[in-house]
């Protein structure tokens, strides 16, 4: 049976926050890993739970915002039979801009606390202030744009892959579609964002960038999207697209078994009550 509203709305709040705090520490090391910085002046294995507050915070309704979005979308696009992973990239991409309203503040503040872009000494809350005093509201979204464009190749992969994977998964061991033990989602899940993590690797290294990017937009005018990661290729090589991306892919990896896998459980077990 097909989820509703109020099960994606509360088990991807549930599947959200357990991710998100279960692998808040390796998220950390690839912030730090991919911050112009250096690894050592961000934190190095320091501290890997600053920001945290922030991530607390916004998971719940940003993962809720996404599988609402996306639950709803796959019922409300008709296609033809066997063109399903169109309407699965569509509801995942409209999803995730959706979602990114609520996150990207919180992954803004979170990164700048993760690489002590404000001091040492600076956790959550002073660096929320600090990112209105200096750059005002506007601040909050920094690298919404190279966010967008990181999430929707990100989930066009994830996605489908996602949906693919359980109904093969479900034809092999006999089962009917759609009924998947939590913990064989989770596998599909793991297998799908694992392989769209290292793919989107480099749309990573530049929303990571921009969001710790501390010049005021007002009076110094910084580069476009593409221009920013054509001079981190030209500059840096082609190893700094990629820094990060052992640990991004271990923790979207795991995170995916995680995230999908609590997300089925928990709309099995509200479909049984």
């Amino acid at each position: 049976m097909s989820p509703s509203f109020t099960d994606s709305l509360i088990a991807g709040a549930v599947a959200g926050t357990s991710v998100d705090l279960l692998f808040f520490p390796i998220d950390t090391l690839k912030t730090r890993l991919q911050s112009s910085q250096g690894f050592i002046t961000s934190g190095g294995f320091k501290g890997v739970y600053k920001g945290v507050g922030s991530v607390a915070l916004g998971s719940a309704p940003g993962a809720a915002a996404f599988f609402t979005t996306y639950v709803t979308l796959k019922k409300v696009i008709q296609v033809r039979p066997g063109w399903e992973p169109l309407a699965h990239l569509t509801a995942a991409s409209c999803g995730e801009v959706i979602a990114c309203l609520v996150r990207v503040p919180t992954e803004v503040i979170k990164s700048r606390t993760q690489t002590s872009s404000y001091g040492p000494l600076a956790g959550s809350l002073m660096s929320a202030r600090m990112t209105l005093q200096t750059q005002g509201w506007k601040g909050f979204y920094r690298g919404f744009g190279p966010t967008i464009m990181r999430e929707i190749p990100f989930t066009s992969i994830q996605f489908p892959f996602y949906e693919f994977l359980k109904v093969k998964w479900a034809d092999t061991r006999g089962r009917k579609r759609g009924t998947l033990p939590a913990y064989e989602a989770a596998v599909c899940g793991s297998i799908a964002g694992g392989t769209a993590a290292a793919l989107t690797t480099p749309l990573d290294v530049l929303k990571t960038r921009v969001m710790l990017d501390l010049m005021d937009s007002k009076t110094n005018k910084l580069p476009g999207p593409l221009r920013r990661l054509g001079d981190i290729y030209r500059i840096e090589g082609v190893g700094a697209l990629f820094a990060g991306v052992v640990p991004r892919t271990l923790w979207i990896s795991a995170g995916g078994a995680v995230f999908l896998g609590a997300y089925e459980w928990t709309v099995r077990t509200m479909q049984e009550i």
